[in-house]
């Protein structure tokens, strides 16, 4: 058990991070499992990988039709908890060719609970249809119909790059350059023309309830409150690697304030995405 435990928890926790968009909830999962397997006759662990897979996959459907209730009572925007995917003590130490960009796992929240099974399953982990059919329970048909469906609903095209669609290190330094600096200019220049801002505080600290759209009202967000955190001398700010892609902490005297993660598209800002909910920060502390 311990083997098995060493050579898939990684595996399992990208799998059950991605079908529910919470850490938290994704190592109670990968934990709930492994307790559960020591009860499992060794004839049905002949392949291991296909039977935890499907276990994590069940429990996490579940969570996550549990999970819908509350999401829809959720105060604002409602984003993925962000991890530190370079901390290699944790469970969250991760392939990052396995595991989805932020912004793709932001758009999830789309889907259905099978959509979004059959669709983490098939292009951040690689399954063919006939694997996904098994775990999934259902004909190889419906897992590719509903793998069309999430890429509709999601808005994505077969020429959308989906892995790690993010900034650069360098580009994410030039943008906290111009944030520092006030420069309007600098930031126009650097996003699209139908850039998106989500910001999620929970209700429990300052962050915009709605999304905020078009550049000009996107850059003069940054330059109020983001850029007075940005720029405070109690302030700490860090470009780090969060879910397997460059993103910025800004911390104070009183810990990690924000988490800040760009996705960029054609060398232009599509979607910025500012977590401030303290609840979902714990997992970003070095």
């Amino acid at each position: 058990m311990q083997e098995l435990y060493t050579k898939y928890k990684r595996l399992l926790f990208k799998l059950a991070y991605q079908l529910t968009g919470s850490v938290s909830d994704a190592e109670d999962v990968v934990q709930d499992v492994f307790l559960k397997v020591y009860d499992v006759p060794e004839d049905k662990l002949a392949e291991p990988k296909a039977y935890l897979c499907k276990m994590v996959t069940n429990r996490c459907r579940d969570l996550y039709k549990s999970a819908r209730k509350r999401r829809e009572e959720y105060f604002g925007e409602w984003l993925p908890e962000p991890f530190l995917s370079s901390n290699e003590d944790s469970m969250e130490s991760v392939v990052r060719d396995d595991l989805l960009s932020y912004a793709m796992i932001a758009l999830l929240e789309r889907l259905t609970p099978s959509e979004r099974a059959v669709f983490v399953l098939r292009e951040a982990l690689g399954f063919d249809y006939q694997e996904i059919a098994t775990l999934v329970e259902k004909s190889e048909a419906n897992c590719r119909k509903l793998f069309s469906r999430a890429h509709a609903k999601m808005g994505l095209t077969s020429e959308d790059l989906v892995h790690r669609e993010s900034a650069d290190y360098e580009w994410v330094y030039g943008f906290l350059a111009a944030l520092k600096q006030g420069n309007m200019n600098q930031l126009l220049s650097m996003l699209d023309q139908e850039v998106i801002l989500v910001s999620d505080g929970g209700g429990k600290v300052q962050a915009a309830i709605n999304p905020i759209i078009t550049p000009d009202r996107v850059a003069r967000f940054l330059l109020g409150p983001i850029r007075q955190v940005s720029t405070t001398d109690e302030a700490a700010v860090k470009v780090v690697e969060i879910n397997g892609q460059p993103g910025i902490i800004l911390s104070s005297r009183k810990g990690v304030d924000s988490v800040l993660m760009l996705h960029v598209e054609g060398h232009l800002i599509r979607n910025l995405y500012i977590v401030r909910n303290p609840d979902k920060l714990s997992h970003v502390i070095k």
